[in-house]
């Protein structure tokens, strides 16, 4: 089986790509003996953001980190990107938390497979 990074950079809002790279890891972490981390930075600190409120029917990125979790993966967000954005620990959503430029490297060898959205 093979271990996957997902470095997201996108915002959670106004292109698709974060979306994507979620219902990807998603996906993934279902299948049995895979194993997925997912990396915020730059404007996908925000995906993070506890709280979100969108309109009916459109999806909501704090909701599907949430789905992410439920599938024990592990999900970190860049904490200079979260301090550059205003984002706080404690807005973060629950199962995610602050991250390292160390921490993402020693991902980024862990993996089999890094993905960059």
């Amino acid at each position: 089986m093979a271990k996957y990074l997902f470095i997201l950079n996108d915002p959670p809002y106004g292109t698709e790509r974060s979306y994507n790279a979620l219902r990807l890891a998603i996906s993934l972490a279902k299948v049995e003996g895979e194993q997925v981390h997912v990396f915020l930075m730059g404007d996908a600190a925000a995906c993070a953001k506890a709280g979100q409120k969108v309109p009916q029917g459109y999806y909501n990125l704090g909701d599907m980190l949430g789905m992410v979790v439920r599938r024990h993966v592990e999900v970190a967000v860049c904490g200079t990107c979260m301090d550059a954005r205003g984002i706080a620990d404690t807005e973060l959503a629950p199962g995610t938390r602050r991250g390292t430029l160390a921490e993402v490297s020693e991902w980024t060898t862990w993996a089999d497979k890094v993905l960059v959205f």
